[in-house]
């Protein structure tokens, strides 16, 4: 969850009266968010340098308070947007009404959009701030704000990235382009010297902040790049603004640009930065608009911060709740959330319609307006009651089934293990003498280790794996797992399913063949499932690359449906693995014993 760090003298004038500590916490539970923790600059200073409480260090012994605030709600993540709810909550406020500059298409500020773009971030949004008036407070406030929104929403960059301008040192038309890292120069921020774009990938390799967002843009044949009308480079997205178009304490205009490989949530992000901060703006709450020309021609105005509707019968809202109050009460508890609300009736029927305002994106349902109602009515104020209907927890089938099994493979003499469920892909396929035909195993995308790299589709490797790392242990070694794999199956949601397996291993000086044929046998006799049934010969030779040929065969029920295989383990697969002694291995599909 986001912590938010506030000075509290600050925060209390925001919010236009003080607290102590105890009425605030209770002020902050009643609202949803919590009270994380009291400390001053001085504290956190030596906390990261790890000083003694009594080491001297620069800062002030103003109070801060850290409050944690819920990771969808991207209108917190600031002072401006918690005291704002908070006023709005206590009712000392309205919740404000955010407005477009009315401004003729012909005079806007325009941002245009080159093809290669498309080519690594293709999307752009941008809004203007004007006759803001900053001061320190304000400005650190509005530049963590950023910060902030790129830890959380943008996904460290990858998604969006702002970049916040002087608009009085530029020229506009703006445009954004896509081009080879030789071909751009510019002076960084914080920095004299002007830098090639790929000479400074390698300057920022040694930057703690900025070397981990390099990977998005340095293996790329293009940078991203906003120009203004001078060719001045405006930021080398997602990674550094240029020097030139800074903003300071005495910044009045404030250009927004943002960058983006998803659309939508760079609106969020661009309609974040100036709703929290338009109340500085010396037309309070209102926004400059920027007409984006794309490549095809079409053209796009920016900001969007028109109200959407939601409509809901009053006993979707309140029934999950489980309290009784009449329409007039809960459009009072929804205006206290900063969700404009009315009451009609349809039919007979009792309505609640929610003008959401561009500040709360985390509403996308129903129940989103049911948690609200909640919230401001008071968790603590819900009655107490007893379930309709009352249910025992049970265990599932597959569960139940799978103990059992496992309890008569122990009884055969045979010691459980339990391995990953995550292999490598050598180990998944090739150490099994399997090719990868694409259409089976679950690739991981970014693996942490070359040894969790797919999802076991099978429990072979997994048991000899185990062998290899036991190999000491006296003669005969007899294990078995049951458990999952997984495989790819176009017919699910998810794209792949799950498989319940048992899979039992033999090593001995010898093979031991006819230890694995017996527990199979001992398996068959007792699974009594009316649907699964056996013939007398339900051993069928077969032809797989993991097992000696015509020392393998496969299980099938009396229809002709197989079950689970078996063999010798080829001597090739044992060499890969590291095991000097013949094995016999079996795997059967439990859920279709079940």
């Amino acid at each position: 969850m986001p912590t938010v760090s506030v000075g509290r003298d600050r925060f209390f004038a925001a919010l236009g009266r003080t607290h102590t500590q105890e009425e605030f916490e209770a002020l902050c539970f009643e609202f949803g968010i919590e009270l994380d923790d009291v400390t001053t600059e001085k504290a956190i200073i030596r906390k990261e340098k790890h000083l003694e409480d009594d080491g001297e260090v620069e800062g002030d012994d103003e109070v801060i308070y850290k409050i944690e605030v819920a990771a969808n709600r991207y209108d917190l993540l600031c002072l401006e947007g918690i005291a704002r709810a908070l006023r709005v909550f206590t009712g000392t406020e309205a919740s404000p009404l955010f407005r477009v500059s009315s401004i003729p298409r012909g005079s806007m500020l325009q941002m245009h959009v080159k093809p290669q773009t498309s080519q690594i971030r293709p999307h752009v949004v941008c809004a203007v701030l004007r006759g803001v008036t900053f001061d320190e407070a304000r400005y650190n406030s509005f530049i963590d704000l950023q910060d902030k929104l790129h830890q959380n929403i943008c996904r460290k960059r990858t998604l969006v990235a702002i970049g916040t301008h002087d608009l009085d040192t530029l020229v506009a038309p703006f445009s954004y382009e896509a081009l080879p890292p030789h071909e751009i120069n510019f002076v960084p921020l914080k920095q004299e010297q002007s830098f090639r774009a790929d000479k400074l990938m390698e300057f920022y390799k040694s930057d703690m902040k900025l070397k981990k967002f390099l990977h998005i843009i340095e293996n790329s044949p293009v940078y991203p790049v906003i120009y203004d009308s001078n060719r001045t480079v405006l930021s080398l997205p997602p990674i550094i603004n240029g020097a030139h178009s800074a903003i300071t304490l005495a910044t009045r205009n404030v250009f927004i640009e943002c960058t983006a490989t998803d659309l939508t949530k760079a609106k969020i992000v661009l309609n974040t930065m100036v709703t929290m901060f338009s109340e500085y703006c010396e037309n309070k709450f209102e926004v400059e608009p920027v007409e984006v020309v794309h490549h095809d021609g079409s053209k796009t105005v920016y900001p969007d911060l028109s109200c959407y509707k939601m409509e809901a019968p009053l006993s979707d809202i309140l029934g999950p709740i489980g309290i009784s109050l009449d329409e007039k009460q809960v459009v009072c508890l929804l205006n206290k959330m900063q969700l404009q609300a009315e009451s009609h009736s349809s039919n007979g029927e009792h309505r609640i319609s929610v003008s959401v305002p561009p500040t709360r994106s985390d509403i996308l349902h129903v129940r989103d307006l049911v948690e609200d109602v909640a919230i401001a009515y008071g968790y603590n104020n819900v009655p107490k009651s007893k379930p309709k209907c009352m249910t025992i927890g049970g265990r599932q089938p597959l569960n139940r089934f799978s103990d059992k099994i496992r309890a008569e493979v122990a009884r055969a003499g045979y010691m459980e293990v339990l391995t990953f469920i995550l292999s490598s892909h050598e180990e998944n396929f090739d150490m099994l003498n399997r090719t990868d035909d694409k259409s089976k195993a679950v690739i991981i995308a970014n693996p942490r280790t070359s040894e969790f790299e797919v999802v076991r589709t099978s429990l072979m490797s997994c048991l000899l794996k185990t062998l290899k790392h036991n190999i000491d242990h006296p003669r005969p070694i007899k294990i078995f797992e049951v458990g999952d794999v997984v495989t790819l199956d176009p017919s699910r949601d998810v794209g792949a399913s799950n498989n319940r397996r048992l899979a039992a291993l033999y090593c001995n000086r010898v093979s031991g063949f006819e230890e694995i044929m017996g527990l199979v046998d001992s398996i068959v006799k007792i699974v009594r499932a009316p649907h699964v049934k056996f013939g007398e010969k339900y051993y069928v030779p077969t032809d797989e690359p993991e097992f000696f040929p015509k020392r393998q065969c496969k299980i099938v029920t009396s229809d002709g449906k197989q079950v689970g295989y078996l063999g010798i383990v080829h001597a090739e697969v044992l060499r890969k693995f590291g095991i000097p002694d013949p094995c016999t291995f079996v795997e059967m599909d439990i859920e279709a014993l079940l």
